[in-house]
């Protein structure tokens, strides 16, 4: 046994796609499957092509209805409830944020005053997206409202990745969406699958493992993208309620079962902060927390092991 990989650009990220097997050409027509599969949900997702069903839901907003397919109105009203759930920290509405105030480069020296964050943002409210199960419609309530799959869509796409190359017989192997991973079975040497923890300062050292089968992991941080004012760092990931940049927290790990839920899961503990974030957790079944704080201080949810 041995496993066979391939990576390559699809939703605007990086994918890699690993099977364990004995038979490479097998392995690979497995992984070519599960491409076609990610190329199909990019197409119902994206935001870069016009004629994409989340792009037909925006161009209405403020104006009627849109239907859409089943499983895109499922994505939506899955979101939902992550949003009730956070109270409002995840928002797939996001998309509607005044991005005129943040370039997070060089030329970004300070943070606008409250009143005009706060006005930036005033578009996001998942509470103003209508649905209508018996119609399969999406309604954005206001003008200028903008949906996007950002903070859920690459867990999506894995999960349905993996229920495809399971569906063709691979039983270990590993999607990685950019970082946000599923993995399934065991090495070739029969071991779990064993995965680090990016270090928030170095993205390519993992501070930490954890020894992994069945499950998923995604990392959100603040280490991509970010901007220092005075002697602070801010992350690129705006507080929907504010309209300001978060701090404190360096990054966040999820790890659950379902791709979707730890790649959804890990921006909004960002924006809740550690105390209200690792709270949210706990009181969750089958899903563990590991926070990476701003003085590199570990905090983890009551149910994991972490391997360093």
């Amino acid at each position: 046994m041995q496993t066979f990989s391939r990576g390559m650009k699809l939703m605007g990220n990086h994918f890699e796609f690993s099977v364990v097997s004995e038979n490479e050409l097998w392995a690979n027509a497995c992984i070519d499957r599960a491409i076609t599969e990610v190329q199909r949900i990019e197409q119902l997702l994206t935001t870069f092509r016009d004629s994409s069903q989340t792009n037909q839901i925006n161009a209405m907003a403020g104006i009627e209805p849109v239907r859409v397919d089943a499983e895109v109105f499922n994505l939506i009203e899955r979101a939902q409830k992550i949003s009730e759930l956070t109270q409002g920290a995840f928002d797939i509405t996001y998309g509607s944020i005044d991005k005129r105030l943040w370039n997070f480069d060089k030329t970004m020296t300070e943070l606008p005053d409250a009143e005009t964050a706060k006005a930036s943002v005033r578009l996001i409210n998942f509470r103003n997206v209508v649905l209508d199960r018996e119609n399969s419609t999406v309604f954005l309530k206001y003008a200028g409202m903008r949906i996007g799959f950002g903070g859920i869509g690459k867990g999506y796409a894995a999960d349905c990745a993996k229920k495809v190359m399971r569906a063709e017989g691979v039983e270990s192997g590993i999607v990685n969406a950019a970082g946000d991973l599923t993995v399934w079975g065991n090495q070739p040497s029969g071991k779990p699958w064993t995965i680090g923890i990016a270090d928030p300062d170095s993205r390519d050292l993992p501070f930490g493992s954890v020894l992994l089968t069945d499950t998923s992991v995604a990392t959100s941080g603040n280490y991509e993208k970010y901007v220092m004012i005075g002697g602070k760092k801010y992350s690129h990931t705006i507080d929907p309620k504010t309209g300001l940049p978060v701090h404190g927290i360096k990054s966040v790990t999820i790890i659950t079962q379902i791709a979707e839920l730890a790649d959804a899961m890990a921006t909004p503990v960002m924006v809740m902060g550690i105390k209200a974030g690792l709270n949210l957790i706990n009181q969750m079944q089958g899903i563990a927390c590991i926070i990476v704080d701003e003085n590199d201080h570990i905090h983890t949810s009551k149910n994991i092991n972490l391997t360093r």
